[in-house]
């Protein structure tokens, strides 16, 4: 059987010889290579057409939603199209598939010139705004959520909806700078004084200069650049993870991929004109900080003291080089929250600390010993064969936990995003005498399973798995297969739901030589396969539903695969041959009746219930007032309700955690390891999941 690489790089041959005697000619080295944009798009929708999971049927419905997706992306905010523009450019709606088929971008560079004309005109209207003092003391609104939002009918109300926006930047601006005032002269009633008047023009002119960076930015973008954001939408109705890399992205994303990049450590992604926050690389200054969430949009950054720029609307691998850079140095984020707050968080760039990637362990001492293991990521250093895996790890950990005696264990996968699948199979087999695994499903092909194979097992005793909304793939197969074998009790919020695998295709590699003129071309991402459960159900956007499912505060927000845009569907396969662990005593029904009890009366459950409640009210109200008074008085309401919240924190009961000795005799004298763990085990004594988790081990399992 032929590899999919090799598949791949034989269609695009085989493509490579109609394109060369099709409606073009190759031009000779050194001259400007005319068809290369027909080449590409061509081999992309060969590329898509033969290699991915599920492709689609290019026809009108198709077209529909790349017309739909470009739209949304190209002006998610709706401050330069007009209603009018929408229109003139309908008129392609059903008809992308077939300019697909020509190799054509008739509707592509119409869309472009309009565009890059709408940018120029709205260049007029910030400079005029700006130019003059605003009203706030008017009753008026603004509406932040650019879904909701109608294309404006005319110039002039387009122009208005940029005077509310501007208004409303300058309005956060000026209570930012009065907060500021009042805390220097609370330490100095001497200190400088400034008006109302003063700083509402400072205001004024640090936004002028923020969308002065942001024009000099977009002039810069050229035709390409928007071509980028075409063909993505275009293979993104494939799925969301299938995408187009330029050769700079394809770049970038290496660079970030090997994690050698000193920067913040997030992993970042363009949608809606919005560069939001996905994952966070464990051991990162992001990690370490704490404040940087997954489903974050960062709005501004800001180098040190220095005023922010504007990154919304700015291409992904522009921001990124803004937010990268040199170890030691300060990048200030203005991020929006879920909830629909803005903080700004700051942040030292560093590299890596590997040390928090891998797994460490605790012991809880309470009615009886509980182990502990924070698995942070499934990492595998496969170029060397004495490097860190993480199945090896969480055994060792497993076996120095055995050495003290633990009656049970907390595996928590919490914020786990995913990693090496060879690792989350050897890890399941700790647990499990031997069987299945997990189901690895091509579009072409039958299921493959993957199998513990190895007899042993490492631990037999009570085992809850700690998940929340970020346990992402690995860690997703690793509980979806201890909960099928009834082996370990699943604890926690609903998990991501990423049950894909992508594999890159170097375009400029399965192109043959003639066409190096006109290379090079980029990457294709590609969704090739699908994991499966072993009961035959797919983590495909159902993830792991939690067998006790506790309060979450982002419970009631949008996330996870099912919110993507056009995510692959759940789907079922025959299940693979197991048998249920039957060495211990697990009666769910029990462990959840008892769960429910405790949680009803646990105080900081009911907290975080509330919290979600509100985060949820939050999120959905998307607007925000324009008087000054007002706005005020909403944010002092937001901010003591959110205080309220973080004292009564402060009441929960605190776990009797510490390391083993072995592992704080490595720590020695290495002050930041120190440090570090001193937060590691503060967090835990606190962590009222961790709590439940212990609860459960010795009312249920023992």
């Amino acid at each position: 059987m032929i590899s999919l690489t090799t598949r791949f790089k034989i269609i695009l041959s085989v493509l490579a010889v109609i394109l060369v005697t099709g409606s073009f000619i190759l031009y000779k080295k050194g001259s400007t290579p005319e068809g290369k944009n027909e080449i590409l798009i061509k081999a992309l929708m060969q590329g898509l057409s033969s290699g991915h999971y599920q492709p689609e049927k290019v026809d009108d419905s198709f077209s529909k939603k790349v017309f739909d997706l470009y739209l949304e992306r190209l002006d998610f905010n709706k401050k330069f199209l007009l209603a009018s523009d929408v229109e003139k450019l309908r008129k392609y709606e059903t008809a992308i598939d077939d300019e697909l088929r020509l190799g054509s971008f008739e509707f592509f560079d119409l869309s472009a010139d309009i565009y890059e004309q709408r940018v120029k005109d709205s260049e007029a209207f910030y400079k005029e705004i700006l130019s003059k003092p605003f009203d706030f003391t008017m009753q008026e609104q603004i509406e932040l959520d650019g879904e909701k939002l109608p294309y404006a009918k005319s110039k002039a109300e387009l122009q208005e909806a940029w005077r509310k926006q501007l208004k409303y930047q300058t309005l956060v601006r000026v209570v930012d700078m009065q907060e500021e005032q009042q805390k220097k002269l609370e330490k100095d009633p001497k200190a400088e004084q400034k008006s109302f008047e003063q700083l509402e023009k400072e205001a004024r002119e640090k936004v002028m200069n923020t969308y002065e960076d942001l024009y000099e930015r977009l002039a810069k973008i050229n035709r390409d650049d928007h071509r980028s954001t075409y063909i993505n939408a275009i293979t993104n109705v494939y799925d969301p993870h299938t995408g187009y890399f330029p050769p700079k992205a394809k770049a970038d994303f290496d660079i970030n991929f090997t994690g050698r990049l000193e920067g913040i450590g997030a992993s970042l992604q363009e949608k809606d004109g919005q560069i939001r926050v996905m994952e966070i690389v464990p051991g990162s200054p992001s990690y370490l900080q704490g404040e940087l969430k997954p489903g974050d949009i960062i709005q501004k950054v800001g180098q040190g003291a220095e005023e922010p720029i504007l990154v919304e609307g700015m291409r992904l691998d522009d921001a990124i080089q803004y937010i990268r850079g040199k170890k030691g140095t300060e990048v200030r984020l203005t991020v929006k929250k879920p909830d629909g707050s803005t903080k700004v968080i700051p942040i030292i760039r560093d590299v890596i600390v590997f040390e928090e990637t891998y797994a460490q362990s605790a012991l809880i001492e309470d009615k009886e010993k509980i182990g502990y293991i924070k698995l942070p990521g499934f990492y595998a250093d496969f170029e060397n064969k004495n490097g860190r895996f993480s199945g090896e790890d969480v055994k060792n950990e497993i076996e120095k936990l055995k050495g003290a005696g633990m009656d049970g264990l907390v595996l928590d996968l919490r914020n786990n995003g995913g990693g090496s699948l060879s690792d989350a199979v050897k890890m399941a087999g700790l647990f499990i005498d031997q069987g299945p695994i997990v189901q690895v499903k091509t579009a072409e092909g039958r299921a493959i399973v993957l199998d513990d194979r190895d007899p042993q097992v490492q631990y037999n005793g009570p085992l809850v798995i700690l998940v929340n909304a970020n346990s992402a793939s690995a860690s997703e197969i690793l509980a979806a297969a201890m909960q099928d074998y009834k082996r370990a009790v699943i604890v926690g919020s609903p998990t991501f739901g990423k049950g894909t695998v992508q594999q890159f295709f170097e375009l400029d590699e399965a192109l043959p030589a003639q066409f190096n003129p006109y290379k090079p071309f980029g990457a294709l991402k590609l969704t090739t396969q699908k994991f499966y459960r072993i009961n035959g159900g797919t983590t495909q956007l159902r993830g792991v539903t939690p067998d006790v499912i506790l309060p979450d505060a982002y419970a009631f927000l949008e996330f996870g695969e099912k919110e993507q845009d056009y995510p692959l569907p759940f789907d079922e396969i025959a299940p693979a041959s197991y048998k249920p662990w039957s060495n211990g005593k697990l009666n769910l029904q029990q462990v959840k009746t008892h769960s429910q009890q405790r949680i009803a009366k646990n105080q900081s459950f009911e907290l975080i219930e509330e919290s979600a409640e509100r985060l949820k009210k939050q999120s959905d109200n998307t607007t925000r007032s324009l008087q000054l008074d007002k706005y005020v008085a909403e944010e002092k309401k937001a901010e003591a309700e959110a205080k309220r919240l973080e004292e009564a924190k402060k009441d929960i009961p605190v776990l009797n955690v510490h390391r083993l000795q072995q592992d704080l005799q490595e720590l020695g004298t290495d002050t930041a390891k120190i440090a570090r763990n001193k937060e590691f085990i503060k967090d835990l004594k606190q962590d009222v999941y961790l709590e439940e988790a212990v609860a459960i081990i010795q009312e249920d399992l023992r």
